[in-house]
């Protein structure tokens, strides 16, 4: 497996995510369109937690000691149990720009690690240190879309009383 694309993707995402984030009111930021659905600032919330609990805690076992157990994670009502949507934007964002430096450092670090070492997970079998870098990647790229949703929303109810249907419809 090559991570470099995987390493460089983790490294841009911070230089997107920033500009899109950073600039918007508050309102903006914790508007949720339905109970069901995070806001900004949860999907922020939730990236800056990840960042420290799961997948460079992750890999970080992984390739350490493929036997030994994982912590447990428990993302079931978690933005509501830590109040992501009650957090400083600014604060969080910083707090995510920090881990991810900090990931990318330690990523940086590695001396030719074996990518292929697995930890045998209960419920999904053997999940690979160079899966889980992939799935970093791919995770933060499945936020962008979550948050180029809310954007999409926020510009549509803005528009009031006209629509972006001219635009096109949301299929992504």
């Amino acid at each position: 497996m090559n991570p470099a694309p995987h390493i460089a993707s983790l490294a841009r995402f911070p230089a997107i995510l920033e500009p899109l984030i950073r600039p918007l009111p508050i309102d903006d930021l914790r508007y949720k369109p339905d109970a069901q659905h995070w806001s900004i600032l949860e999907v922020l919330a939730h990236l800056a937690d990840e960042e420290c609990e799961d997948f460079r805690v992750r890999i970080k076992s992984t390739l350490d000691d493929p036997a030994a157990k994982w912590p447990p994670l428990d993302f079931d009502n978690i933005a509501e149990r830590r109040g992501y949507n009650a957090l400083d934007p600014n604060e969080t964002l910083d707090r995510f720009l920090r881990e991810r430096a900090a990931s990318l450092g330690w990523l940086r670090s590695l001396d030719n690690p074996d990518w292929s070492r697995a930890f045998v997970h209960e419920k999904f079998g053997p999940m690979h240190a160079g899966m889980l870098l992939a799935n970093w990647a791919a995770h933060d790229l499945l936020h962008l879309r979550q948050i180029t949703k809310r954007l999409f929303e926020l510009t549509a109810r803005n528009a009031q009383p006209y629509t972006t249907q001219y635009a096109g419809e949301w299929t992504a």
